[in-house]
């Protein structure tokens, strides 16, 4: 029987390091990040809709940004946005999307597949994105492991988790499928330059795909109390009640990422398979990956009226007012009604540090 698949795309979170523009009323999936007037929440439906039709997508997002979600994604139907009463990471909200999924199955389809998508990376070549999902979907259908997709390192970046390459097992519509050795955090310098150098290791880019027992197994293994308190929520999605067990089952839930309760243990029972997704990809992590992904190298980025003289590698948003620089090279400002940014695009991973500093003073009103 050929399985039917289903899309989750995970757009909870906060995006700290895009403090000021990225809030808690409008963190960064909902901003305009990659260019042009879509957000990366919009960029990403739009992508995964080519593959999925809307009725197989699913999106899990925070209830706080309910108004937000309707009115970025207008074509999705309503009883596929879950909302989570709060946050409890990517494990609780795999695992709350594959339970809704399962009770739109019929009876006579017990299994399904499972893409997990983040709605907050860029992608430029999206035909090879398709083309590798189809191959990960179809290695997932072939055997009782879970599939993720590897992105060929280009630096030896310390700010994400990387994945060791083990043994080529097939090949899948013209995709090598290799099993996953392991698992590794985000590695110091020398580390990471190791990694680049040795050629088998990969930048860990989220997207998982499982079949639905796959899924049911590795979660019952691995988070047993969150696959029970899942199971008792089932019986209440269709009823009034649903969103009062909704909030007491999250209480009690394990806040995990499902890298370190699913995909690492997996692994290491050799239950892991690879594919390596050379897509053009970026997380869009900070500032400085924006302007990155937008600009010629020293290129200036500005949304408005400008004098720029003498002046190079600079991301500059202040909308709604002229800008003139003299002399300044490789900054980061932003601008909003209440709060301004500016500091070397070399530092934009600290800005993070800022909105730690806002909730440790009590700074809510620019939070």
């Amino acid at each position: 029987m050929r399985l039917p698949a289903y899309a989750i795309i995970l757009a909870g979170g906060y995006g700290t390091r895009f403090w000021p523009a990225s809030r808690r009323t409008r963190p960064k999936q909902f901003l305009a990040l990659a260019g042009g007037q879509e957000s990366l929440l919009e960029r990403t439906y739009r992508r995964v809709a080519r593959l999925f039709p809307p009725r197989r997508i699913f999106v899990v997002a925070c209830a706080e940004h309910r108004a937000l979600l309707r009115r970025q994604l207008r074509r999705m139907p309503a009883r596929h946005l879950l909302l989570e009463p709060l946050g409890r990471n990517t494990a609780a909200a795999i695992a709350l999307a594959a339970e809704h999924l399962r009770a739109e199955l019929p009876a006579r389809q017990p299994d399904a597949l499972l893409a997990v998508f983040p709605a907050d990376h860029a992608i430029r070549n999206e035909a090879r994105f398709r083309r590798v999902v189809r191959a990960a979907l179809a290695a997932a259908a072939g055997e009782d492991a879970m599939v993720v997709l590897g992105l060929p390192p280009s630096q030896p970046h310390t700010g994400y988790g990387y994945i060791e390459r083990g043994p080529r097992q097939k090949r899948v519509q013209r995709q090598a499928v290799f099993a996953v050795r392991c698992f590794q955090e985000k590695p110091d310098r020398k580390t990471a330059v190791g990694y680049l150098r040795a050629g088998r290791f990969y930048w860990n880019s989220g997207m998982f795909f499982w079949r639905l027992s796959t899924f049911d197994r590795l979660l019952r293994q691995n988070l047993p109390k969150t696959k029970a308190a899942m199971e008792k929520l089932a019986g209440a999605i269709s009823g009034r009640g649903y969103a009062g067990r909704l909030r007491r089952v999250y209480r009690r839930l394990e806040n995990i990422s499902v890298d370190y309760a699913i995909a690492e243990p997996a692994a290491a029972r050799g239950q892991g398979r690879l594919l390596v997704a050379d897509i053009g990809w970026s997380d869009l992590g900070s500032w400085a990956a924006v302007y990155d992904w937008q600009a010629r190298p020293g290129e200036n980025i500005t949304g408005q009226s400008h004098f720029l003289l003498d002046a190079s590698g600079n991301w500059l948003a202040a909308p709604g007012k002229f800008i003139a620089t003299i002399g300044v090279h490789d900054l980061i400002l932003v601008e909003t009604p209440d709060a301004l940014l500016l500091c070397p695009r070399a530092r934009a991973e600290e800005v993070g540090r800022i909105v730690k500093h806002l909730q440790k003073t009590k700074g809510e009103r620019w939070l």
